[in-house]
C-alpha cells in the first residue's frame, strides 16, 4: 500500500486544532452563590452552563475555639440541618464539570485564627465536613464531597492563612485534588491573605477589582485597574487569576464596569496574560437581574 504523505500534517493540523479548542475553553466565568434565597438553587445555577465555577458562600464563624457555622441566607437553614438539600446540586454541578468550593469568610461574620494549631484544627474540619475525610456524622451540605475551599478573608486575623492553605494542600492526592482559591481585594498585596498567596499553592485567584477607588474602573478610566491586574499577576504564583467584577451596579460600592467597556477595552489586554483565568462575579444574584454573564461570556 503506498504511503499516504499527507497524513502526518492532516494529523498535525488536527492536533493543533485540539489544542486550539482547549485554550479557548480554558477560561470561564466563576460566580458566588448562596447569599440570596432569590437566585435559584445551586443545581439551576449550574444548568445555565453560564458559570465554571461556582463558590458557596459562607462559611461565615469559625477559628478561636467557636462552633463552626454556614450561613446561606434564604436557601436553607443550617440549624436545623436543612442545608444537606444542597448536596444534590454540588454533584449536579460536578457532573457538568463546574467546580464547587466552599467560601469561608465573607464581609459579615466571626471568624478568626488564633494560632498554627487553630489554623490547623479549622483544616481538619474543613476536611472531614466538607471534602474528601471521613471523620465527621454531621456534614452540614450533606454527603457531597466539594472540589476545594475558598478564602474570601475581609475580618479577623491577618495571621495563619498561610497554615490553613498549607494543611488543606496537604490532603489533596493525585486522586482526589483540593482546590484552594482566594478573593483578595485588588489594592497589593493583600493584608489577609498576602502570607497566604505567597506560598504558591492556589490554584485560582479572583481578584476583586471593585470596592477600592485606587485600583479599580472609574468613569471611563481603565488605567488603575489594567495596572493593578499587571501587579497582581507579575507578582504572585498562582494557577489562574480572574478579574473580580460586581454583576450590576448595585452588587457594589464602586467599580461596576459596563459589559460594552469590559469587552472592547479591558478583557483583550488582560487576556495577554498567561495567568488569565477568566472573570469572577459577585454574585449569582445581582447576575440573574442584569444578564451580564450573558453579555461578557462570549469574550471571556
Amino acid at each position: 500500500m503506498a504511503r499516504n504523505s499527507q497524513t502526518p500534517l492532516l494529523l498535525l493540523v488536527l492536533s493543533a486544532q485540539l489544542v486550539l479548542i482547549r485554550l479557548c475553553h480554558a477560561s470561564g466565568v466563576a460566580v458566588y452563590w448562596g447569599q440570596n434565597g432569590n437566585e435559584g438553587t445551586l443545581a439551576e445555577t449550574c444548568a445555565t452552563g453560564k458559570y465554571k465555577y461556582v463558590n458557596i458562600a459562607f462559611l461565615n464563624k469559625f477559628g478561636n475555639g467557636q462552633t463552626p457555622e454556614i450561613n446561606l441566607a434564604g436557601h436553607c437553614n443550617p440549624a436545623s440541618n436543612g442545608c444537606t438539600i444542597v448536596s444534590g446540586g454540588i454533584t449536579s454541578c460536578q457532573s457538568q464539570g463546574v467546580k464547587v468550593l466552599l467560601s469561608i469568610g465573607g464581609g459579615i461574620g466571626n471568624y478568626s485564627l488564633a494560632s498554627p494549631a487553630d489554623a490547623r484544627a479549622v483544616a481538619d474540619y474543613l476536611w472531614h465536613n466538607f471534602l474528601g475525610g471521613k471523620k465527621s456524622t454531621s456534614r452540614p451540605l450533606g454527603d457531597a464531597v466539594l472540589d476545594g475551599i475558598d478564602f474570601d478573608i475581609e475580618l479577623g486575623s491577618t495571621q495563619y492563612w498561610d497554615v490553613l492553605a498549607r494543611r488543606l494542600k496537604a490532603y489533596s492526592k493525585p486522586r482526589r485534588a483540593v482546590y484552594l482559591a482566594g478573593a483578595p481585594q485588588c489594592p497589593f498585596p493583600d493584608k489577609f491573605l498576602g502570607g497566604a498567596l505567597n506560598t504558591g499553592l492556589f490554584d485560582y485567584v479572583w481578584v476583586q477589582f471593585y470596592n477600592n477607588p485606587q485600583c479599580q474602573y472609574s468613569s471611563g478610566n481603565t488605567d488603575n485597574l489594567i495596572n493593578s491586574w499587571n501587579k497582581w499577576t507579575t507578582s504572585i504564583k498562582a494557577g489562574l487569576i480572574f478579574l473580580g467584577l460586581p454583576a450590576a451596579p448595585e452588587a457594589a460600592g464602586s467599580g461596576f464596569i459596563p459589559a460594552t467597556v469590559l469587552n472592547s477595552e479591558v478583557l483583550p489586554v488582560i487576556k495577554k496574560s498567561p495567568k488569565y483565568g477568566g472573570v469572577m462575579l459577585w454574585s449569582k444574584f445581582y447576575d440573574d437581574q442584569s444578564g451580564y454573564s450573558s453579555s461578557i461570556i462570549g469574550n471571556v
